[in-house]
């Protein structure tokens, strides 16, 4: 069966499985305790049981909502590119996802949660921030991220940003915090939204085609390597600054 008429089932099966699920809790047919258990922590779980509807929104979470923290990321990404592939069905059981919905939706996805970020932290951040001892949350954070833009330019750290887990959460409220204008965060938000989402799905949906088996081999290994050469530039900026700091001394 070729691959979009399976994606095009895969689709319709959900479809009908969110319809039938809304239908019956309106009608009181549906107990709690008998609706699917999601593990919103685990991103296989993610796509086989919500498909498109459920990756998209948890972009849109981990990106815009400060409770996304530890939602995945670039696993989820990575498996939804995957469950994309002409191979999805095959590894992912019923997973596979509609590829052209999915490239569209997740940079539209992560672009409206980072740019809802931005206005929380713009409209609310100055409190949530303005606490010495907050553990996430502080001033001290604020003062950082005033600092890491500009030292590198607002446009290098929020396309970085995107790469790091938790600082891809945390820099949008933040941007807003320190005042960044809402146009100016949204030109680099498109930018970074769509070099991550692109980049990672495309990663996932090209080795798809060539995978074999269970695909929870090569996530952890994947995932790591591109969050350790998102890193680099990173690192390599903070041992300058170290070389530089200790040339001084």
């Amino acid at each position: 069966m070729p691959a979009p008429t399976q994606a095009r089932q895969s689709t319709c099966k959900q479809a009908c499985k969110y319809n039938d699920l809304i239908t019956n809790l309106l009608w009181g047919q549906v107990r709690w305790g008998s609706l699917p258990r999601v593990n919103l922590f685990d991103a296989q779980s993610i796509v086989s049981d919500l498909g498109l509807i459920g990756v998209l929104a948890i972009i849109f979470a981990e990106t815009g909502l400060l409770v996304g923290l530890a939602f995945p990321g670039d696993s989820l990404l990575f498996l939804a590119g995957v469950a994309a592939s002409g191979s999805g069905a095959a590894i992912l059981g019923d997973a596979q996802l509609p590829a052209a919905a999915l490239f569209i939706g997740a940079p539209i996805a992560a672009i409206t949660g980072a740019q809802v970020g931005h206005w929380f932290g713009q409209r609310y951040g100055r409190k949530l921030f303005d606490r010495p001892d907050g553990r996430v949350f502080n001033h001290q954070k604020v003062v950082a991220t005033e600092k890491w833009l500009r030292k590198y330019g607002p446009g290098k750290a929020i396309i970085l940003a995107r790469f790091v887990p938790f600082v891809r959460t945390l820099i949008n409220p933040m941007c807003g915090v320190i005042g960044m204008s809402a146009k100016k965060f949204f030109v680099w938000n498109v930018v970074g939204a769509i070099i991550w989402t692109q980049l990672i799905i495309g990663l996932g949906f090209v080795l798809g085609e060539r995978l074999e088996g269970s695909v929870d081999a090569y996530i952890l290994p994947i995932v790591g390597l591109i969050v350790l050469i998102s890193l680099l530039p990173v690192i390599v900026e903070v041992f300058r600054e170290w070389q530089t700091r200790k040339h001084h001394k």
